[in-house]
């Protein structure tokens, strides 16, 4: 599933979660935050878990092996030992999967309803920075490319923020 486009993502939301929401909140037009946010995370949860499970896969089996011989259960070992110790791999599952979500803008047009507006309630339309920078680059000159230019410095420094926390959190555990 994380190699389908986002476009085919952006489709399923538009024929099936759009028209839910609409149904579900009564609203007459299901293009909302809501939706972009739903799309979103079934985009980015194939990555997180593909990734969380192969750094778990990756941990020697005498980890579950020794917390299962002194009595541990399985339940416990899995949380309390095998999560832990591949908690730099998990972190960094959970890293790329918001940075991919960070930078999605097909899906995002085709299901917030690409209003140019700052929305009052998570069931509104809006517009996301990538989705305004893709939209209007085209025809921006003078002083309104310069925004565009300077909302994707914001776009960049919020992905080094993000990176940042998770070196931060894995050298702080590592301790």
């Amino acid at each position: 599933l994380a190699g389908i486009p986002s476009v085919v993502y952006g489709f399923f939301g538009l024929v099936i979660i759009v028209p839910a929401i609409e149904t579900i909140f009564n609203i007459p037009a299901g293009n909302t935050i809501l939706a972009g946010v739903i799309v979103l995370a079934i985009m980015i949860l194939p990555t997180v878990i593909t990734i969380s499970e192969t750094s778990l896969r990756a941990l020697p089996p005498i980890y579950k092996e020794g917390a299962l011989a002194l009595g541990a259960s399985h339940i416990y070992s899995i949380f309390k030992v095998l999560i832990p110790a591949a908690r730099s791999g998990i972190y960094t599952g959970i890293a790329l999967g918001v940075a991919r979500a960070i930078g999605e803008t097909m899906a995002i047009i085709m299901v917030m309803g690409n209003a140019p507006a700052m929305p009052g309630s998570i069931l509104e339309p809006a517009r996301t920075l990538t989705a305004n920078i893709a939209m209007e680059m085209s025809y921006a000159t003078g002083i309104h490319a310069s925004a565009l230019y300077s909302t994707g410095i914001v776009l960049l420094v919020f992905i080094v923020i993000l990176n940042g926390s998770l070196l931060y959190l894995n050298r702080k555990r590592a301790h």
